[in-house]
C-alpha cells in the first residue's frame, strides 16, 4: 500500500506534462488540463470514492521518517520554476491563436497555482528553514509570497472568526469573497510584520521587512523572465511581463477560490474578551476523496490540518466528525461558480453542523 501511494503523489505531474503536450499538440489539445482537472478527476472520485483510512501509529512513524515524501515536494519547487521559464517562452514564441492561448493559460495556472501554491502551502509550514525557503520560491513565481506570513500568523490564529479574511462567510458568494480575502489578507500581512518589527525595535521600512521582499521579489523575478526570454528570442519581448502577472493573479485566484470552499460558513464560538474556543478538526470542511487527495497532496483532509498544522501531508487524517463536502475539490470548485447551486447544496450541510454546534 505505501508503494501505491508513493507511486501515486506522482500523479501531480500528469498537470504539467498535459500543460506541455497540450502546447506542442496544439489547437484543443491545449484544454487537456481542464479536461483532466475538472472531468476526469471529478469522474475518478465519483467511481472509486472516498479513502477514509488511516494510518496506524506504526505506520504513521515510519511514513513521517519517509523522506520520499519530503523529496516529491522540494523536486516541484525547482520544477516549477523551470516550467514557468518555459511556459513564459512558449507563450510569447508560440504562435497561437485566441483559444489556445485561453487554453494554455489555464493549464500554466493549473501548475502553478493549483498545485504549486499547494505545495508552497505544505512547505510552508514545517520548521524546516530549507522547506520554507522553498515555500517563498513557489510563492515568488506567482506574486503571492505574503501568503507565507499571513497563513501561518493570520489564518492559523483566527480561522473560523470574523477576524479572519480567509474564512468565508454563510451566504458570500466566491465573487464578494474573492476581493475581501485578496485585499484583507495583504493587509493582515502588512498587519502582523509591522507589529513584529515594532516588537523588536525594527524600522519598518528596513530590509528586515519581508512585506518588502514580498513585493519585490516577484519584480526581480520577472525582470529575470523578461531578459532571458528576450536574450533567446533575439528582441526585447515586454508582453513577459502582462504575462507573469496575468498567470499570477489567476494562480492566486485559484487559491482564494480554494479558501473559500474549506472555511464556507463555519465560525468559532466566541468565549468572551474576543477570544475563541481552541481550532480543532470541526472547524474546517473535509473531503477524503482518493483520486483528487492524491493530486493534491492530501490538502482536503483540511480539518486535520487545521488542528494539527506542522503534520506532514502523508499521514495526515480523515476525521468522521469534521465536516464532509459531497465531492473533492475539483467539483466543489466548479459548483462555487455558480452561487444557486452552491447555496443550495452547501448551506443544508452548513446548518445541519450549525445544530449539532448548538450554534444558532
Amino acid at each position: 500500500m505505501f508503494i501505491f501511494k508513493k507511486i501515486a503523489y506522482y500523479s501531480a505531474f500528469i498537470v504539467p506534462l498535459l500543460s506541455i503536450l497540450g502546447f506542442y499538440g496544439g489547437g484543443m489539445w491545449n484544454f487537456s488540463c481542464i479536461i483532466f482537472i475538472y472531468l476526469l478527476i471529478p469522474l475518478f472520485d465519483w467511481i472509486i470514492g472516498l479513502n477514509t483510512a488511516n494510518p496506524t501509529e506504526a505506520e504513521t512513524s515510519q511514513l513521517q521518517d519517509d523522506n520520499f515524501y519530503q523529496f516529491i515536494t522540494g523536486l516541484w519547487a525547482y520544477f516549477q520554476v523551470a516550467f514557468l521559464f518555459w511556459a513564459t517562452f512558449a507563450w510569447v514564441n508560440g504562435n497561437m491563436v485566441i483559444n489556445e492561448k485561453i487554453g494554455f493559460l489555464y493549464g500554466v495556472i493549473s501548475v502553478t497555482g493549483g498545485v504549486g501554491i499547494t505545495v508552497a502551502h505544505e512547505l510552508g509550514h514545517k520548521q524546516n528553514k530549507y522547506e520554507q525557503f522553498l515555500s517563498r520560491l513557489i510563492l515568488m513565481t506567482v506574486s503571492y509570497i505574503h501568503f507565507f506570513i499571513e497563513h501561518n500568523k493570520g489564518h492559523h490564529v483566527w480561522v473560523a472568526t470574523p477576524k479572519d479574511p480567509a474564512t468565508s462567510r454563510k451566504g458570500e458568494t466566491v465573487y464578494a469573497f474573492f476581493f475581501r480575502s485578496v485585499i484583507g489578507s495583504f493587509k493582515s500581512a502588512w498587519h502582523i510584520e509591522t507589529e513584529r518589527l515594532r516588537r523588536k525595535n525594527i524600522p519598518i521600512w528596513s530590509p528586515q521587512n519581508e512585506m518588502m521582499g514580498a513585493v519585490l521579489w516577484p519584480i526581480f523575478f520577472c525582470s529575470i523572465l523578461l531578459f532571458s526570454v528576450s536574450y533567446f528570442s533575439g528582441y526585447w519581448v515586454w508582453s513577459v511581463i502582462p504575462f507573469f502577472f496575468l498567470q499570477s493573479v489567476l494562480a492566486f485566484s485559484l487559491l482564494e477560490m480554494v479558501n473559500y470552499i474549506e472555511h464556507y460558513g463555519i465560525m468559532r464560538k466566541e468565549i468572551g474578551d474576543g477570544r475563541y474556543e481552541r481550532v480543532n478538526p470541526l472547524h474546517s470542511w473535509n473531503s477524503s476523496f482518493l483520486v483528487s487527495n492524491f493530486l493534491l497532496f492530501q490538502l482536503q483532509r483540511h480539518s486535520d490540518h487545521h488542528a494539527n498544522a506542522t503534520r506532514r501531508y502523508q499521514i495526515l487524517r480523515h476525521i468522521d466528525e469534521s465536516p464532509q463536502m459531497p465531492q473533492g475539490y475539483p467539483a466543489m470548485l466548479i459548483m462555487s461558480l455558480f452561487p444557486p447551486i452552491w447555496f443550495k447544496v452547501m448551506d443544508k450541510r452548513l446548518e445541519i453542523w450549525q445544530k449539532n454546534q448548538n450554534i444558532a
